[in-house]
């Protein structure tokens, strides 16, 4: 069976990042994709320039007609941008017993803030609790926790902790920050921790890989693996969407990930 996966972001023009990402990488862990979109901005690789959040009404009103007639095997929540939307998202999904996975999106690739400072509070007493796993980079997780960045493995495991006692059934914090040639990931829940180790690829080429390996983890929880193995999987998807995006010309900035390397023939 084709799971049905739903994502709740904002949308990116650009076609890197967002529900466009994201729709593109639950196809390419085959899945069925479906949206909600909580802004739309105007963007591309090199920039955010500017952003309209959509009215928390009609955020909640797509979300309602989901429900009422599609069943839904994952969720993947993106940038959501106010306390308001937090809150009516947090109101539509109650009740509902999927796996959610919750991707803080905060700051954009080239600094832009996509989360409201005031809503940071909404986000960890609204959301925060009601995810199967959050899946924060260092600079989020430094964010919701309101305090400096890890710089290694054992604050990243630190900062785990302190994550995980904000309520979610587990967090994967992303190591990609740290220095040096590794990307080492870290996955807790009460079942222990366990280290996802990654190589790191030399590229600018990295605008939307948080959408995307949320997404892919969304969709491989929708097929009903378990978390660790549905993490591995995702791991891999992304490592390799990011070694191939070479393959791309997209942008003078940050370009893309190459979301479907599986269908085209590796460039020379």
């Amino acid at each position: 069976m084709i799971p049905n996966i739903l994502s709740i972001a904002g949308s990116d023009p650009s076609g890197g990042a967002g529900i466009q990402a994201d729709l593109k990488a639950i196809s390419a862990n085959s899945g069925y994709g479906m949206a909600a979109i909580t802004a739309l901005t105007a963007q591309n690789t090199r920039g955010v320039r500017t952003v309209t959040l959509m009215d928390p009404d009609m955020v909640a009103a797509q979300i309602s007609a989901i429900r009422d007639d599609i069943r839904i095997d994952a969720v993947k929540i993106g940038m959501l941008g106010s306390a308001a939307i937090i809150e009516a998202v947090a109101a539509v999904l109650s009740g509902l017993t999927a796996p959610v996975v919750l991707d803080p999106v905060m700051v954009a690739k080239g600094g832009d803030r996509l989360l409201a400072a005031e809503a940071v509070a909404a986000l960890q007493s609204r959301l925060v609790p009601l995810a199967t796993v959050i899946t924060p980079n260092l600079p989020e997780a430094a964010d919701l926790l309101r305090t400096k960045m890890a710089t290694d493995r054992p604050g990243m495991e630190a900062q785990a902790k302190a994550l995980l006692a904000m309520g979610p059934s587990a967090v994967l914090l992303k190591g990609g920050h740290l220095a040096g040639g590794d990307s080492p990931d870290l996955l807790l829940s009460a079942e222990g921790a366990r280290w996802i180790e990654g190589q790191r690829h030399a590229t600018r080429n990295t605008h939307g890989t948080g959408c995307t390996l949320s997404s892919a983890l969304a969709t491989q929880l929708g097929h009903g693996l378990p978390l660790p193995k549905a993490v591995a999987c995702a791991k891999s998807y992304i490592a390799t969407a990011i070694a191939r995006s070479g393959d791309l010309t997209v942008g003078s900035g940050h370009g893309p990930v190459h979301h479907f390397h599986a269908i085209y023939p590796e460039a020379n």
